[in-house]
């Protein structure tokens, strides 16, 4: 289900809502662009939320452009910790919910 090849069909779903598939990609670039936080935090910010949200298509293209942007190997794979501690830490908040008297 997850090949890069499916990224292809991007442009038919522009066809299909121009103005919504428009609007998304300058917010994209607004939201990636350089500005208080420096465009190498925000790849690195990008991939924890890659990894965190499990997509496939924003690892690759965020590991990519986090390597333009001169990110180490070494901070990527602190960005993977980070990700598995947050991961874990909202399942432990989480299991709060289901544990005591019921309110």
């Amino acid at each position: 289900m997850y090949e890069t090849a499916n990224l292809a069909n991007l442009p038919h779903i522009k066809s299909l809502a121009p103005a919504s598939m428009h609007a998304f990609e300058n917010f994209d670039r607004s939201a990636m662009a350089a500005g208080a936080i420096p465009r190498r935090y925000k790849e690195l910010i990008a991939l924890a939320v890659a990894l965190t949200t499990q997509c496939p298509y924003s690892l690759e293209i965020h590991r990519t452009n986090a390597i333009n942007a001169g990110v180490t190997e070494g901070e990527i794979a602190e960005v993977v910790f980070l990700a598995a501690s947050m991961r874990a830490t909202a399942t432990i908040a989480h299991g709060t919910h289901l544990l005591g008297p019921r309110r």
